[in-house]
């Protein structure tokens, strides 16, 4: 049902170009226009392919892969809850 999608940070010199071009690669998360970078997802099959696409164009400086999905979120804590402390 869902593809599987990875993140790319794409670093761009103009960014309304970035706007208008990289929709074509993937779908455009967030443009910064102050820090001058793009987020973006694409499909996991083809993302060295984009990448190597995006390095290409004529506005994009560095094209960086997003580790965010291989980071841990699940949290385990050690430590005794304190709440039950101060209940009355």
């Amino acid at each position: 049902m869902f593809t599987d999608r990875s993140g790319i940070i794409v670093w761009v010199s103009d960014s309304k170009a970035a706007a208008k071009h990289l929709e074509r690669y993937g779908s455009v998360h967030f443009i910064s226009k102050r820090m001058h970078y793009a987020a973006m997802y694409v499909h996991s099959s083809k993302l060295e392919e984009t990448m190597k696409q995006l390095q290409k164009l004529p506005f994009v400086k560095k094209v960086e892969r997003s580790y965010r999905n291989e980071i841990k979120t699940e949290y385990s804590s050690n430590m005794p809850d304190k709440t039950r402390f101060y209940t009355l």
